[in-house]
């Protein structure tokens, strides 16, 4: 049986052997809930970069550019990092490639680059990337972006909800990681917008006035898609 195991920070990664295993990159608020929707709403694929110059220069070869940092939209790119960016209208988004930066979701796409394979989860595609590991039936260590290398806690609640799902299928005892992520999951799942009320996170997007982007993000099974980060791009 495939083990399965959630690295809590980026920080942690090098404790880590992700070779011939399965990433999920989860920044929940809101990277990879973005790039979700970015894919389910037409967009062709993502490049994520870690640096803002590299980012705004992708724009001279067509893409469209998608930048946050501490939570802001950065200035001179087309989309921040909310996923109603995507869906608005605002800005024409069908069939066009995007290059993406953000302060945690893309720092850890990255830094995951020695896993088997990279998978962008979120909430929103829950059950079509716990289908899509039960397929691959390798181990799988969920990678959560956290805030600026600091656990977070949205981030690890998915790495629960993703272990509930696939515990029929996955040793999810193994790890003292997976068992609290399981606990916490259990507590909060009765009401998940109300547990993060009190994350630090979710206060940061209230201050900046994001509150729609919380409810947005959590919402599960919204989308019957798995990005895979390969060769410098994000698909499906």
């Amino acid at each position: 049986m495939p083990t399965f195991d959630i690295c809590f920070s980026p920080e942690l990664l090098p404790l880590f052997d992700l070779k011939d295993k399965v990433a999920v990159v989860v920044d929940v608020l809101r990277a990879t809930s973005s790039i979700v929707t970015a894919l389910a709403a037409g967009v062709t694929h993502l490049v994520p970069f870690s640096g803002l110059a590299e980012c705004r220069a992708m724009a001279a070869q067509g893409y469209l550019t998608a930048a946050e940092r501490d939570g802001q939209q950065a200035d001179g790119v087309d989309l921040g990092n909310s996923p109603f960016g995507y869906l608005d209208g605002a800005v024409a988004v069908q069939g066009r490639a995007v290059a993406l930066t953000t302060t945690n979701g893309t720092r850890a796409l990255h830094l995951s680059a020695a896993a088997d394979e990279i998978v962008v989860g979120a909430f929103l595609n829950l059950g079509a990337v716990a289908a899509h590991l039960r397929q691959l039936n390798k181990d799988v260590v969920v990678v959560c972006a956290g805030w600026k290398g600091h656990f977070c806690l949205e981030d690890t609640l998915f790495g629960g909800a993703l272990a509930a799902r696939l515990q029929a299928d996955f040793d999810t005892t193994a790890s003292d990681a997976t068992l609290a992520a399981l606990d916490l999951w259990a507590a909060a799942a009765p009401d998940l917008g109300g547990y993060l009320l009190r994350s630090a996170h979710v206060r940061r997007l209230n201050h900046l006035e994001a509150h729609q982007d919380m409810a947005f993000c959590i919402r599960q099974d919204e989308y019957d898609l798995v990005p895979v980060f390969k060769d410098g791009r994000i698909t499906d």
